[in-house]
């Protein structure tokens, strides 16, 4: 069974930052600049965790995956915006 999470991440260094944003990218959906809504299996999770472990540096870096529940039987996406409001891409973020 699959699971909605979160994945957001700070990451102190540009290089890894970029690694990173590829990973998750591959995972899940960008959402906002280190946010990602990812809908993943446990196999993918752990998967998607032991990569990212071999890419951040554990006394500097932060990736945080927030449990939203199971993905089916959710319903539609329920985001909400305070300021700007919240737009989904319809094109691939390209990060150099």
């Amino acid at each position: 069974m699959r699971n909605t999470y979160l994945v957001t991440y700070d990451i102190c260094n540009d290089k890894r930052l970029r690694k990173v944003f590829r990973l998750v990218r591959n995972y899940g959906d960008h959402l906002q600049y280190s946010v990602f809504e990812c809908q993943l299996n446990p196999i993918d999770l752990a998967k998607c965790q032991h990569e990212l472990n071999a890419i951040i540096k554990h006394s500097e870096d932060q990736v945080l995956f927030i449990n939203l529940g199971p993905s089916e039987g959710r319903g539609e996406q329920a985001i909400s915006a305070i300021g700007k409001p919240y737009t989904p891409l319809l094109a691939p973020c390209i990060v150099v």
